[in-house]
């Protein structure tokens, strides 16, 4: 099945398409690469694509699901391995934004179902701190999932989050933010798992990506 190029959400992605070049969707979904070598694969709505209008490209433009990226490779760099979570669970992506700091801030949320399926979210916070904007993408990563999930792992760049969150960090600022976000964890159960910043992590860059349109845009929509 042949490759297109579409846009989501104004990032590039290759989507599959069929022979005359509409998209493949199933239930509504499409199966979509960010990077054609680095073996994951990710599913958004078909209506959140717009296909460019580029020649179609063949099956084999993009490499096995699972296969390591080319450049770690030649980089002699592993992958960064898969954190394991229990089975049924929800996975998250969050990171926050600032323009300055302080300055006009963001937060970005990439959840995903067990199934896979992707869903985005992002927040415009106003004049806020970057450590503020990191504090509420976990928040509202809990907020928006959905109230039946039971297990929830939630990856940031931030180890000031996870350290006041779960760690025991003693903080001087955002106290009350802290309390909030430390009992939505709490609550839910979830557990927060560090993944190092741009590093080609392809949905900690999803979330970046996110965090920055909010702040540009002074945007918020929910993740659903």
């Amino acid at each position: 099945m042949p490759w297109t190029v579409a846009t989501l959400r104004g990032q590039r992605v290759l989507a599959r398409a069929k022979a005359d070049g509409s998209l493949a969707a199933e239930s509504g979904r499409v199966e979509i690469r960010y990077n054609p070598n680095d073996g994951r694969v990710y599913h958004a709505a078909a209506r959140n694509l717009e296909v460019s209008g580029e020649p179609l490209m063949p099956d084999e433009t993009c490499g096995p699901a699972g296969q390591p990226p080319e450049t770690a490779r030649k980089a002699g760099k592993a992958p960064a391995p898969a954190v394991p979570h229990p089975p049924g669970g929800w996975i998250a992506y969050t990171d926050g934004a600032c323009s300055g700091n302080p300055g006009p801030a963001g937060c970005g949320i990439v959840l995903v179902s067990p199934d896979g399926k992707m869903h985005e979210g992002l927040e415009y916070l106003g004049q806020a701190t970057n450590n503020v904007a990191e504090l509420t993408a976990i928040l509202r990563a809990v907020e928006w999932a959905p109230a039946e999930v039971k297990a929830l792992t939630i990856h940031t760049d931030s180890q000031y989050a996870i350290g006041v969150l779960q760690k025991g960090w003693k903080a001087k600022a955002n106290q009350e933010l802290i309390s909030r976000a430390k009992e939505a964890v709490r609550a839910r159960g979830a557990r927060l798992v560090y993944v190092p910043g741009h590093q080609g992590v392809a949905l900690n860059e999803r979330a970046d990506e996110l965090a920055r349109e909010a702040v540009q845009t002074r945007r918020t929509s929910q993740a659903k």
